[in-house]
């Protein structure tokens, strides 16, 4: 009897206490936050983040004290600002997002140029996009009806339609395809100043801005002041014929504009751009929720023009770290409740002529050889087919190439097999893989540093979109063939060095923590809509929510 007694007992005080915990867990989660900052930093790899990481005291620092998951997966092959960006606010790879690449072919288009860019709308008769690394580009459209799925700032606006949804960017394919369609204000740099939507009038704070902006970047600048820290990487590397970097402070003369957004006070002006529409409209102090989506771009200029292990990196981290750190004291003062997320859109990979003297002696440039006009000339001599238009079209040496549509079936199938064959014979060349395996192929549901690259492919494939087969290069093969154009470095591999970002969340009062397992950039706007009440459903998201908490509560709840 009295057994019976403390068994009943005991089972009481654990079920009361299992409840007590319960609502204590309940009770724990805290109000949703009121204005949500989703940070891009353009090119940030996991290899910065961890090689600057003790050097930082600013924003940088701050966001380190946080929830931090050091081994962020763009998990996808093609690792390009656009469709690194396309992951970040929708949690879906890119492929389903549409966005396989920053540009594709698509010969079903009425103009000559058969290029399309990842956020230009080409039906617009009259437009061209030309070449994305051109200080002048082509005469297109900038806009988002590439993108096939919604944002969150979009989600969250049909939800609560006093929520404002803004973007601004260094870029326009960054502010696009993380502020989506339905955008309250979004902004990005071209030539001199912001522009925005073609028929939306600039914003009476943003044209005054461009008028301070457009007195400064023409007139001359000194040098950045060398941070101690960066003292070791100041080493001069040739490059080219008569070229050198590694040892840069970003000084300017008279007129030079056109190099302004390879520094450091590009990112400054993007955070001044931000600041001013917070300040617009009042974010995060209304009653509603709001999104804040900021991509900065100087990282990834500066990386192509110097790559990433000079002084010029060293100067920029530092900066980046300074300018984020005051743009955050800016939100502290107006007493907001917020919640800051960073990621990047894709890693990087150094010049390969300093990578030659650092370890990797088989560093190299891809050969000039290895692109679609060449292979496809040697393709139609081989078949022997007649005329001179190309058989063969690619945006460059990897990636999706596109086989000729004014060919017969039987001709497509042996220029598809027999460029294939001598692609894949190339010693520069990993694989190339054929589009019928790729669609074959099932996301993967492993860890994203387990994937093939056949399941790394498949995460940036889509069926209207990508091309009949797919070239992968070696590893620290750099796809730059001369640096004549001012392009030294550059990414967009499937290899790791390209795929791993650091994703970072901070919000007052968070709880700390490091998880170095792999997570991937489709969890974060899972992670985010948790925060602020936005359900995705399961089947919409190639993403998980993560829970951020660090302590007993469960911020996926």
């Amino acid at each position: 009897m009295q057994k019976s007694i403390i068994v009943t007992a005991l089972a009481t005080l654990i079920t009361f206490s299992g409840t007590a915990n319960a609502e204590d867990h309940k009770a724990a989660k805290a109000p949703d936050p009121k204005l949500v900052v989703a940070i891009s930093v353009d090119q940030f790899s996991a290899d910065l983040f961890a090689e600057y990481r003790s050097s930082f005291t600013g924003g940088l620092k701050r966001l380190a004290s946080g929830a931090v998951f050091p081994s962020g997966y763009q998990s996808h092959a093609a690792t390009e600002t656009c469709p690194g960006h396309s992951t970040i606010m929708t949690g879906v790879h890119s492929g389903r997002a549409g966005i396989i690449a920053n540009n594709w072919i698509d010969q079903s288009i009425k103009r000559e140029d058969k290029t399309v860019y990842c956020a230009e709308d080409e039906r617009i008769e009259g437009t061209s996009f030309g070449d994305i690394t051109a200080a002048t580009q082509g005469d297109y459209v900038a806009s988002s009806w590439h993108l096939l799925v919604p944002t969150l700032g979009e989600r969250l606006k049909k939800v609560s339609p006093k929520s404002r949804n803004i973007a601004v960017a260094g870029k326009d394919r960054s502010a696009l395809m993380m502020g989506g369609k339905d955008v309250d204000e979004i902004y990005w740099w071209k030539s001199n100043g912001f522009v925005t939507l073609n028929g939306r009038d600039m914003s009476a704070s943003m044209t005054a801005l461009n008028k301070t902006i457009g007195e400064k970047i023409n007139k001359a600048r000194p040098a950045y002041a060398v941070p101690a820290h960066c003292e070791a990487r100041n080493a001069r590397i040739m490059h080219g014929d008569d070229k050198s970097v590694g040892d840069y402070a970003f000084q300017r003369p008279d007129g030079a504009a056109q190099i302004f957004r390879g520094s450091p006070d590009f990112d400054a002006a993007v955070i001044t751009a931000a600041t001013s529409l917070l300040n617009d409209h009042k974010l995060g102090q209304g009653e509603a929720t709001d999104v804040l989506s900021i991509s900065l771009a100087a990282t990834d200029y500066i990386g192509h023009a110097f790559g990433t292990a000079g002084l010029e990196m060293c100067i920029q981290m530092s900066a980046l770290d300074q300018s984020m750190g005051e743009f955050f004291n800016i939100l502290d003062s107006k007493g907001i409740d917020y919640v800051v997320m960073l990621t990047a859109d894709h890693g990087g990979l150094d010049l390969p002529e300093r990578m030659r003297l650092q370890g990797v002696p088989t560093a190299q440039r891809v050969k000039a050889e290895l692109n679609a006009k060449t292979i496809g000339a040697a393709v139609a001599k081989q078949l022997n087919l007649e005329g001179d238009k190309p058989v063969l079209y690619a945006d460059g040496p990897f990636g999706d190439y596109y086989v000729s549509l004014d060919l017969s079936e039987k001709q497509k199938k042996q220029v598809k097999d027999s460029a294939m064959a001598l692609i894949a014979a190339h010693t520069q060349v990993e694989v190339v893989l054929d589009r019928d395996d790729i669609s074959a192929t099932e996301i993967s549901s492993e860890a994203p540093e387990e994937w093939t690259l056949l399941q790394r492919a498949r995460a940036s494939f889509h069926p209207d979109r990508s091309g009949d087969f797919v070239v992968l290069l070696k590893k620290a093969i750099t796809p730059i063939a001369t640096t004549a154009r001012g392009y030294v470095a550059t990414h967009g591999s499937p290899w790791d060095y390209d795929r791993r970002v650091p994703m970072l969340f901070w919000r007052a009062g968070i709880q700390h923590f490091e998880q170095p397992l792999s997570v991937m950039t489709v969890d974060i706007a899972p992670t985010l809509a948790a925060l602020i009440g936005v359900d995705i459903p399961a089947e919409e998201t190639d993403g998980k929510c993560l829970d951020i908490d660090g302590g007993p509560a469960n911020s996926c709840e």
